[in-house]
């Protein structure tokens, strides 16, 4: 995981002394990096034992091995070519292509550091669990919900038994009755919301594996799992970080859904196969393009000159050939 990303997701879990630390660094990163010991101690409102104990929270012997850290990964961000300053607030008379390149701009961030921090080796098994599973439970609120419904419709086309729930008496009622081999996955960027913790506590306790999907890697939710598949999140104007945070938990739950396709080749495809006939003829059918059809069915005015003539010559009948 890269460091901001970890400072930004251990946060919520540190002192408070700690916490505006991380505030100070967070809100400035580039100028943290070239602040002194004394500079950053000032700016957070602590002290230089307090910044020690930070550094060393965070795994370096020392703040000179953290500005160094630091100042490499604020390099490279400002190495990245941006359209859009991602850090900019979108104001309320901003145009729609500003917009769009704001929106754009932190999503594709928000899927390429999910994707640097995600650990494979967990997906892994989360996968093989999955696709041995008797039963899968998903369970989310809000926006969660969402998610952890897109996930059940493509477990359930490829075979897998799958419910989602988004009530939690009810999660909780089909948690109790999960068991050894059955999956229960929770889904919340906080990692703090009760009903999705009671939720997987419930189903870890009669036997099930337990996964967490969320952007705090230390919180609750984390904790009461056996597995924890992490993403990555930034707010921006009129959009939480439980809002932004949806792609990335999309993309993770999507690596997940092809690794069980993977492993269950034969099954997913006819599965498949068999789900994509029972909808067919609920379809249109596709309407082609006038110039896409075989000339003989094109409508005469769009014919080739020659093809026009036959045609007439067809329509009258055709004159003796001259001998």
């Amino acid at each position: 995981m890269e460091l901001l990303n970890r400072i930004a997701a251990d946060r919520h879990d540190m002192p408070e002394a700690l916490r505006k630390v991380a505030d100070a660094i967070l809100g400035g990163p580039a100028d943290a990096a070239r602040m002194t010991i004394v500079d950053l101690a000032e700016r957070s409102g602590t002290s230089t034992a307090t910044i020690t104990r930070f550094c060393r929270a965070l795994g370096f012997t020392g703040y000179a091995e953290l500005r160094v850290a630091i100042a490499t990964e604020t390099g490279r961000v400002a190495q990245q070519t941006w359209e859009t300053d991602i850090g900019q607030e979108i104001l309320p008379d901003d145009s729609l292509d500003r917009v769009l390149g704001v929106v754009s701009a932190n999503d594709i961030r928000l899927i390429q550091q999910t994707r640097d921090q995600l650990d494979l080796a967990v997906v892994d098994k989360v996968a093989q669990a999955v696709a041995r599973a008797g039963r899968v439970l998903l369970f989310g609120v809000s926006s969660s919900a969402a998610v952890a419904s897109e996930m059940e419709y493509r477990l359930q086309r490829m075979g897998v038994p799958t419910w989602s729930r988004s009530d939690a008496h009810t999660a909780l009622t089909d948690a109790a009755l999960l068991g050894q081999g059955d999956v229960a996955i929770g889904i919340s960027h906080s990692g703090r919301t009760r009903e999705v913790i009671e939720v997987l506590a419930e189903a870890g306790s009669h036997g099930a594996i337990s996964v967490a999907v969320t952007s705090q890697p230390r919180s609750p939710l984390a904790e009461v799992a056996e597995l924890v598949l992490t993403t990555a999140s930034r707010a921006t104007s009129f959009r939480s970080e439980g809002f932004a945070a949806i792609h990335s938990q999309l993309l993770v739950l999507d690596v997940v859904y092809v690794s069980v396709a993977q492993r269950t080749y034969e099954r997913t495809k006819q599965a498949l196969d068999v789900t994509v006939r029972a909808v067919a003829g609920h379809r249109l059918p596709e309407q082609r393009h006038p110039d896409q059809r075989h000339p003989d069915q094109r409508h005469p005015d769009q014919r080739h000159p020659d093809q026009r003539r036959e045609q007439r010559l067809s329509e009258r009948g055709r004159p003796e050939e001259e001998s």
